[in-house]
């Protein structure tokens, strides 16, 4: 245990000085007017304490900025632990560390001095990409305002950078406690699916694309109907990349199944006569080439290949294009629908790289007026307008702009059906540090248990028992061969217990243990070997 500190930090209040940073120099401004904006030619940064947190905004008329720094000058205690968050989704890095000044802490940030745990971060819905530094001398707030890889130029716009909020834990609360309270503060207006989502996905048993097939869907749709109990509560059947048809080059591949998937309204039919609810996944960006080529967006052609291209969300007729490929889908009859890749194809970074540059420098959309942050989450409002009641999954989208517009949020890296070392880093890790988000800014989903003869069973059979006790999402991706009657006894189980409301799990030892052993699901303790296969 720490030696106990008391935490005086705190950012609710005005920052110490402000910097503006434009396409041509970085500019401090050490004062502000009775207004309480911050002024630096036409550059005015607002920072305003109301009820509800520190508010902050931008208007710049003229120049084009890339970046604004709020500054707290304070003395940090020495010997604490901080814990930050992730871009978009964990990568299986995430843990309680010493200070690290020049480490960037998306969003949120944590502080434990062995007692009590400090949060700090900015809501969701920030038109900016929002993260903190902490250094023994004081707490800085940098906000990326870019367009693309250059300054946004907002004319006469004003936009809300960041709205700041801050909480110290209350006696009694355990630690993980504390952290998801001050997660219930980020989010004004999560959209939750109404029960809990389970079910099987065809991803990780079966890693060629070539050989996934309607037919393989709908055996692996009666072994879960089979298994799955709950009549009030279906479990979903998850059609994962594959069945596009990637060969057209007159539509968006989005518009019709390939060979292997004939028809795919027909398909989510028979999902829902077996007793299952089908659910589908797709990429929204890329297009085969036969786009106008203003559409297309500069410099993504090496994540596509040959034949496609990825489009600029910046272009109206793109944003309708997504619509109607949203619309097509729930008019197919698929109650789910993940998307992907958006971060990916937008910014041309995985967030594992992005640190403190999110994206490189230099280039732009077609629209350089709103900032990276607004043109993702018009993406994600695009694709929420044309939903209707259909589910919605993000995966590789940013955890903090698409709250609101998802119901189901994949928070970690895939996980694997080939190598537990993958699992483990990727599912384990993600759902002890980033599951606190559950219920508060979307259902969370720490992918998948990947069921196959590939991983010792003693080891999968842990996983699965962990994710359906944890009260967040659970998909199961299963080598239907494998499945024997121990597997299915185990299958029945989970499923039945994830179809149910619980409450969220806690990682007990997830101070000391980045990958923890030890959970706490209500008053139910369990331990866990990890390792030793």
């Amino acid at each position: 245990m720490l030696e106990v500190i008391v935490i005086p930090l705190t950012v609710f209040r005005q920052p110490s000085n402000v910097r503006v940073h434009t396409e041509l120099a970085r500019h401090t401004i050490r004062a502000r007017n009775s207004k309480s904006v911050w002024q630096h030619e036409d550059i005015g940064v607002a920072t305003r304490l109301k009820d509800d947190g520190l508010h902050v905004e931008l208007s710049s008329p003229k120049s084009a900025v890339r970046y604004v720094e709020l500054r707290w000058q304070q003395r940090v205690p020495e010997r604490m632990k901080y814990l930050g968050d992730h871009w978009e989704r964990g990568y299986g890095d995430l843990s309680w560390t010493g200070m690290t000044p020049d480490k960037p802490m998306p969003w949120y940030f944590f502080v434990f001095d062995g007692a009590e745990i400090f949060g700090c971060g900015v809501k969701t819905g920030a038109q900016a990409f929002c993260w903190w530094n902490v250094d023994p001398h004081g707490i800085t707030l940098w906000m990326d305002v870019r367009s693309g890889g250059v300054g946004v130029r907002l004319g006469s716009r004003k936009i809300e950078m960041a709205t700041v909020v801050e909480r110290l834990s209350q006696e009694n609360e355990t630690t993980y406690e504390a952290a998801t309270h001050f997660t219930a503060m980020l989010c004004d207006q999560p959209l939750l699916p109404k029960q809990p989502v389970y079910g099987a996905n065809n991803c990780y048993y079966d890693p060629s694309y070539d050989h996934r097939s309607r037919e393989r869907i709908l055996q692996d749709t009666k072994l879960l109907a089979d298994l799955a109990g709950n009549s009030a509560n279906r479990p979903f059947s998850m059609i994962d990349d594959g069945w596009e048809n990637a060969s057209s080059l007159a539509a968006s591949p989005w518009r019709s199944g390939n060979e292997r998937f004939p028809d795919m309204a027909g398909l989510a039919g028979q999902i829902k006569k077996i007793g299952a609810r089908p659910g589908i996944w797709y990429r929204p960006l890329l297009a085969n080439q036969d786009v106008p080529k203003s559409w297309i967006l500069a410099g993504r052609q090496s994540l596509v290949g040959q034949g496609k291209s990825i489009m600029d969300p910046t272009i109206p007729e793109v944003l309708e294009r997504i619509k109607q490929d949203v619309a097509r889908m729930v008019d197919w009859g698929y109650e789910l629908i993940k998307y992907d890749d958006t971060t990916h194809d937008t910014l041309g970074y995985w967030g594992e790289i992005m640190g403190s540059r999110i994206t490189g420098d230099g280039w732009q959309f077609s629209d350089q007026s709103r900032t990276n942050a607004e043109i993702l989450m018009s993406i994600y409002s695009a694709i929420r307008q044309s939903a209707g009641e259909t589910l919605l999954m993000g995966c590789n989208t940013v955890g903090h702009l698409c709250a609101g517009h998802v119901h189901i949020q994949r928070i970690g890296d895939n996980t694997s059906g080939h190598e537990w070392l993958r699992t483990r880093k990727m599912g384990i890790n993600s759902l002890a540090f980033r599951g606190m988000q559950h219920g508060h800014l979307f259902a969370t989903d720490a992918d998948c248990v990947g069921l196959t003869s590939q991983i010792p069973w003693r080891l999968n059979d842990q996983w699965m028992e962990l994710l359906a006790a944890s009260g967040t999402s659970m998909f199961v991706s299963t080598q239907s061969n494998y499945v024997k009657e121990k597997q299915k006894t185990a299958l029945s189980r989970a499923y039945d217990r994830a179809s149910r409301p619980q409450p969220l799990v806690q990682p007990i030892d997830w101070i000391e243990n980045s990958c923890p052993t030890r959970w706490k699901s209500g008053e139910e303790f369990f331990e866990f070997n990890w390792w030793n296969a």
